[in-house]
């Protein structure tokens, strides 16, 4: 499973929203998504892809990274695979 990071998203923004965001820029639906509150003002949330390499959501990245969206400029990153031990 790949993941993406996307930072600085607003709380009222829903998950709706931000898939239709990333699918209009080319990204596949996201199959799992956790909110991750930031220190105040940057919330953020991970985005998990059960049949994406993380290959894919690299090549995609550059898209949106830095993109000004919903009032905020939001930053996105592809999350590093995680070792399960």
């Amino acid at each position: 499973m790949a993941e993406l990071w996307v930072g600085n998203v607003a709380d009222e923004v829903t998950d709706e929203e931000i898939r239709e965001f990333l699918c209009r820029y080319g990204f596949p639906p996201f199959d799992t998504i956790q909110r991750v509150e930031g220190s105040g003002d940057r919330p953020a949330v991970v985005l998990g892809f059960n049949d994406v390499g993380a290959h894919v959501l690299q090549s995609l990245q550059p898209r949106v990274h830095n993109m000004f969206w919903k009032d905020r400029t939001i930053v996105v990153q592809v999350v590093p695979a995680r070792s399960e031990d």
